[in-house]
This record gives structure tokens, sequence and C-alpha cells, in this order.
């Protein structure tokens, strides 16, 4: 297969590309629209945060499942935001990686305390 069908497929498969159950075409058309958001945040992730990391060459599936659906808590204050990760979770590094790229790379925004 060439990239450029590995990419629709990972689309279609990870990122419900093809799911479209409404009745009205405007319905099916926002759902295509949210699928190919999903997969360009996918490929920023991939490209420019996950580089280094045992993630850096993973599907949209795989990155979906290993590092954004994770178990953990979110509690707010006033000046910080405290994000408790589950204890088995093994992949609090590359998570941490993530988050301080993600970072750099914006306006200064809340701090995360670990």
């Amino acid at each position: 297969m060439t990239e450029a069908e590995n990419r629709i497929k990972e689309q279609q498969l990870d990122l419900f590309g093809d799911r479209l159950s409404s009745t009205s075409f405007n319905g099916n058309q926002f759902r295509v629209y949210l699928s190919a958001l999903a997969h360009l945040c996918m490929v920023d992730i991939r490209e420019a945060l996950l580089q280094g990391t045992k993630l850096a060459k993973a599907t949209a599936g795989t990155i979906r499942q290993k590092l954004i659906s994770v178990a953990g808590q979110v509690r707010i204050s006033c000046r910080r935001i405290f994000l408790a990760l589950d204890s088995t979770y093994t992949r609090k590094g590359i998570f941490f990686t993530v988050y301080e790229r993600l970072i750099d790379r914006s306006q200064p925004g809340p701090l995360l305390v670990r």
C-alpha cells in the first residue's frame, strides 16, 4: 500500500471517518470534517510532539489508545491544574514529555504540577 492509502485507512478505521449514520447530508459532512480535523491533530501530535519517543511512528489509533484515552483525575485551583494519573499507567514519561512540548509551543498557559 502507498502512504496515502495508509493514511486514508487510518482515518477510516482509527478516527471513525466512515461512520456516516446521519440521515442528512449536512450531518454526514460535519462528521467527515470532524474526522479530518482529528486526523490533522494526530499528524501534528505525531510529527511535532512525539519525536524521539516510542510513539514517534505510531498510528492514530495507537496514539488515541495509549496517550489520549488515559484515566486520571484533574483538580483545578486558582493558579494551578493538578493532574493525577493512575499509578499503573506505564507511559507517564511520554505523557509529560508531550505536555511540556505542547506548552513550549503555545502561549504561557496553566501550570501543571506533577
